[in-house]
């Protein structure tokens, strides 16, 4: 609960912060005994000698604030108020645990007490307590968002496109730094140039403490204080907590990187014996307390173990639980007006995003040059006039940064578009969306999903050379829990993003760069579209052409062509990766018992060699000839006109493999 700012040591508050630090050192004790008879198992990562900055922050946090923590966060879940019974069940694996047992050691969840979870990614929850908080800042809630992290975050880039994040939009972050000096094993002066951490933060404009990590009455000292300044300014606070493990990195870990008299020195001054001692000292505890204590929390944690042995491993037929969300029903065909209009897909997408801001107030689009620019594409060209910087949010040049704050506002409850400029962009921000938007439903058990669409330009015939024009959509759809769209005509990309928006799950749309321009008609009472299906764009009798995006209309054409030799081709537009439609392809395929696959990813390793695994496997005996592909040379695109265009699929490479299916070459 919020406190004023400074502690009030009565008796029964120093009986608290002792308590909940025995509490929480005492079940890791138990934990690393259970992990040595190998009933947790995995990575085990231990708060011993850490226990002050949990016990000293958490409390004074309300119920409506949030909690991000890190892979070491079992004191963290003790203090939010998750029952020890379902921490241990956790990490036993077992069904009854706080995640379902889906999460582990490392990844406890809990929905009803705003815990985030821990993340095994080192920084990766700084950009995830940014969203959050961004989304407090958007509705106008001083929530406050603890997010924990140790000192070996520091170097990565998340942390400091957070901070520099938290501090231009002013987001309502205490920011904790539990500074143990090792990482995971090489000391602060290994790895740093500058060691002392709050001057990488303040230099963002943060405001930053330095505090005593092991001293827990100074820890919740600066923690008030902060809470304070947030929820009166709004402002992020960087709390850096000097402090100390005792035992290893994780249980794997032989220490070999530190003197054992050094741990044995800190151990002298640790945060509970301190304590301890220094009420004793002065008469504000008596010894029985400590004995009730420590009798205490011995039998919440034997309960904790009973309840955890006694607990049941989840059904192997619940394996695929927990990927995606409830699955939304699809939207219905709106009835045709009859009266069309001309529209670019460039307007299309512009029109689906100004639509989707109008219907839902939670909607807000982000990236890179979206808002004043106009977007690279011009695709948000004008938005940023009608609706304000508040909701066309112009981001950084930080792709993880920005797309993890999607993730996290999503997570809170917001409908962030997510733009990044290109495809290959996008890589510097693969970690949050397949480590983090594509994971934490699973891990939570189901508590948490992401309802988060990321748009992004994909494919060559630009010359914008091979750091601007891969078509690595095929990547992204390996990833389960992600929904990967690809529309090719004005009317999937006017209809795709409302639907997409409605979804409980991360959707990515990929808009190749060559279809911008490309006008055509649309009917007027054009409306949200099923996103679940692929589409037959022409029908034929003789082989199938499976495609999608940028190749759909090269597709089209070889189809023509086709025709004009007496050969019927179908022509099917995937227009979703992720899933893949197999009931039309399938189908087709019943008809025709040929196939030729057209794809802009490289042919090794491509989405046309999965569907082509997936037709082998389904309708092999009604095939008449073995399923052609024309995919991506093998090279990274080339700048020169004449080899970019040798490089991706053309009309006469379609028309050439078609033709040699056929038995026609």
């Amino acid at each position: 609960m919020t406190s004023p700012d400074k502690p009030r040591l009565n008796r029964d508050h120093v009986l608290s912060l002792l308590s909940d630090m025995i509490r929480v050192r005492k079940f890791e004790d138990k934990c690393a005994e259970m992990y040595t008879q190998q009933k947790i198992r995995g990575f085990l990562h231990l708060y011993d000698g850490e226990e002050a900055i949990a016990a000293g922050i958490i409390p004074l946090l309300d119920d409506e604030d949030r909690v991000v923590a890190t892979y070491r966060e079992h004191g963290h879940a003790l203090l939010r108020g998750l029952p020890m019974s379902e921490i241990m069940a956790e990490m036993y694996g077992k069904v009854e645990g706080c995640s379902r047992g889906r999460g582990g050691s490392m990844h406890l969840f809990n929905a009803r007490r705003n815990f985030f979870g821990g993340n095994a990614i080192v920084g990766g929850g700084l950009p995830l307590a940014g969203g959050l908080a961004l989304r407090d800042r958007m509705m106008g809630e001083i929530n406050v968002t603890a997010c924990f992290f140790g000192e070996g975050a520091v170097a990565e880039g998340e942390f400091h496109e957070t901070m520099n994040l938290a501090a231009l939009w002013d987001l309502p972050v205490l920011f904790v730094c539990e500074n143990n000096g090792y990482a995971m094993g090489s000391a602060l002066a290994r790895t740093e140039a500058e060691t002392d951490i709050s001057k990488k933060a303040a230099s963002y404009g943060v405001a930053s403490v330095v505090v005593d990590g092991m001293d827990v009455v100074a820890v919740e000292a600066a923690a008030r204080k902060a809470i304070a300044t947030i929820r009166d300014t709004g402002k992020p606070v960087f709390l850096e907590c000097r402090t100390y493990r005792f035992r290893a990195h994780s249980m794997f870990d032989a220490q070999l990187y530190r003197p054992k008299d050094e741990i044995a020195d800190w151990r002298k001054r640790g945060p509970i014996v301190q304590f301890q001692t220094w009420l004793l000292d002065n008469k504000l505890i008596h010894p029985e307390d400590v004995t009730r204590i420590e009798a205490d929390a011995d039998a919440e944690i034997a309960q904790s173990v009973a309840f955890a042995e006694a607990g049941s491993l989840e059904p192997l037929d619940t394996l695929d639980h927990h990927v995606l969300g409830p699955q939304p029903e699809m939207p219905e065909p709106t009835a045709p007006s009859g009266e069309t209009v001309q529209m670019t897909y460039r307007e299309a997408v512009k029109q689906a995003i100004r639509d989707a801001m109008i219907r839902d107030d939670r909607v807000f689009l982000m990236g890179e040059d979206v808002g004043a620019y106009g977007g690279c594409y011009a695709v948000s060209k004008g938005l940023m006039e009608e609706f304000g910087e508040d909701r066309i949010r112009d981001t950084p040049l930080s792709e993880s940064g920005f797309t993890g704050a999607g993730i996290g506002a999503a997570a809170a409850g917001m409908r962030p578009i997510v733009e990044l400029m290109t495809v290959n962009f996008s890589l510097l921000a693969l970690d949050q969306i397949m480590n983090t938007a594509a994971t934490i439903r699973h891990m939570s058990g189901g508590q948490f999903g992401v309802p988060l669409v990321i748009r992004m330009a994909t494919g060559a015939g630009k010359q914008l050379a091979a750091q601007h024009s891969h078509s690595l959509e095929g990547w992204y759809a390996h990833i389960p829990g992600l929904k990967v769209l690809t529309p090719a005509t004005v009317e999937d990309a006017r209809g795709m993003l409302w639907t997409a928006l409605q979804d409980p799950d991360p959707v990515l749309i990929f808009e190749n760069v060559m279809l911008y321009n490309r006008e055509e008609a649309i009917d007027t009472n054009a409306g949200p579209v099923d996103i679940t299906r692929a589409a037959i764009r022409r029908e034929g009798d003789d082989l199938t052409l499976i495609t999608y995006g940028g190749s759909l209309f090269k597709t089209l054409e070889a189809a023509e062509a086709l025709a004009a030799d007496g050969i019927s081709a179908e022509v099917i537009d995937l227009r979703s990766l992720r899933p893949l439609d197999d009931q039309t392809i399938m189908a087709s395929l019943a008809r025709t018992r040929r196939a030729v696959i057209v794809d802009e990813g490289w042919r090794t390793g491509s989405l046309a060699a999965e569907i082509s695994a997936r037709i082998m496997e389904q309708t092999f005996w009604t095939l008449d000839a073995p399923v052609g592909r024309v995919c991506a040379a093998e090279v990274p695109i080339p700048y020169p006109k004449h080899l970019e265009d040798a490089a991706i699929p053309q009309v006469a490479g379609i028309v050439a493999m078609a033709k040699s299916v056929m038995g026609r070459v």
